[in-house]
């Protein structure tokens, strides 16, 4: 049985760690002698159904209090002994799994440098297990990344750690190579993926749209902002424009607040909507893209995960990213409007009647002409993995395939 372990720093929201999930189920049907341990400090990954011959080990949680900067969650622990706790996990965990390759979401040395003991190790003592480091299309503003990666000598550990790199995006939309100033040695390393199409099995859409009570002549709009922590603004302003719809605009609304929101702010939310027959407030759904299916227009923040799924079911969007503390959701978002893909507003220009002004001529708009991007990650990066499961990895070899 060939063994994956799959570090997931995932301390803030839900799109992350559903990412993680539909790659490793993907991995798991494609590859049948596989078996995935899941290293996570996701707070919400209990709340998910693990698929056959996956498991995961839970770390202690941490919030993000600024850009690289976090706290302790849940224990009254110091941030340094609960770092040291999770390192210690983290090692353990690949000391007793040996995995034949180490697959590493975003951070080449992990939360605070918390993979460093546990990569030097393998590489003295696990000389078979291949490194993978797994980035998303964008990780911040170009300037402020290339500052860090260099500060921090990732291009150097890169350079001696990892067998690969592979981006979960296209140059269409951001080259890391050229705008994060890779240099040879380390853009050798990547592969470029296409973004991700999630695999979800997706319930009807009509048997959704009847639970909800959506009539045929009326359109369903998904509001939901991830976990939830820092989506009120959002949700507020949409709860508050719903005054400025049209009393012949014949629409519903399901909302969902995320289990991160804070219980005073999600009152206020339930307060305000309570005054609309038309609107459903919900905390949390596993089953998200299927009432992103079944809608006719999604309001997002401008996770990867979350952008992701909206461009797999070709749905029209509105996205208000998050700009702070990182700018990627705001690249990903301008660059994507710009191509016409979907509807982007700078949370700092957003009020409750712009959004519903976009809104209404977002849901009047035709999907037809839309240009798409490539979805191909899953069998891509399925593919790399094989290959070195099986010794036969090459990376030049990988770019006459893939590319």
């Amino acid at each position: 049985m060939k063994r994956v372990l799959i570090y997931s720093h995932d301390t803030y929201g839900l799109g992350n760690i559903r990412m993680i999930l539909s790659i490793s189920s993907y991995l798991l049907n494609a590859i049948p002698d596989l078996s995935i341990l899941l290293v996570t400090g996701s707070p919400m990954i209990q709340s998910f159904r693990m698929p056959k011959r996956l498991d995961y080990v839970k770390l202690p949680c941490l919030s993000r209090t600024q850009r690289e900067e976090y706290s302790v969650k849940y224990l009254d622990w110091t941030i340094l002994d609960i770092m040291r706790l999770r390192s210690d996990l983290i090692r353990s965990a690949v000391l007793s799994f040996r995995p034949d390759i180490m697959l590493i979401d975003k951070k080449p040395y992990g939360i605070k440098n918390e993979l460093k003991e546990t990569l030097d190790m393998v590489k003295a003592t696990l000389p078979r297990t291949k490194r993978i480091l797994l980035l998303r299309d964008i990780l911040d503003a170009p300037a402020t990344t290339a500052k860090a990666w260099k500060e921090n000598g990732y291009h150097e550990m890169i350079d001696s750690l990892y067998d690969l790199v592979l981006i979960l995006g296209t140059t269409e939309i951001f080259d890391a190579r050229i705008e994060y100033e890779f240099p040879i040695s380390v853009s050798e390393k990547v592969e470029h993926c296409g973004y991700l199409q999630p695999q979800a099995i997706l319930r009807d859409r009509g048997e959704i749209r009847r639970t909800l009570q959506v009539e045929s002549d009326e359109r369903l709009v998904l509001v939901t902002v991830g976990g939830g922590e820092d989506g009120h603004s959002l949700l507020q302003s949409y709860s508050a424009g719903l005054q400025y719809l049209p009393a012949d605009a014949r629409i519903h609304s399901l909302i969902v607040t995320g289990p991160e929101m804070s219980e005073t702010q999600r009152d206020l939310i339930d307060q305000c909507a309570f005054r609309y027959p038309r609107v459903k407030v919900v905390e949390f759904t596993n089953d998200l893209m299927s009432y992103m299916n079944a809608s006719d227009l999604v309001v997002a923040m401008g996770g990867y995960g979350t952008v992701s799924e909206i461009l797999s079911l070709k749905k029209r969007a509105i996205i208000v990213p998050r700009v702070r503390p990182v700018e990627e959701q705001w690249i990903r978002a301008e660059r994507m409007a710009r191509l016409g893909l979907l509807t982007a507003i700078h949370p700092d220009t957003l009020t409750p009647q712009k959004l519903m002004k976009s809104i209404l001529a977002e849901l009047d708009s035709d999907l037809v002409d839309r240009p798409s991007l490539e979805m191909a990650a899953l069998p891509t990066l399925t593919g790399c993995l094989s290959m070195m499961l099986s010794g036969k990895y090459d990376t030049a070899q990988s770019r006459r395939i893939f590319h």
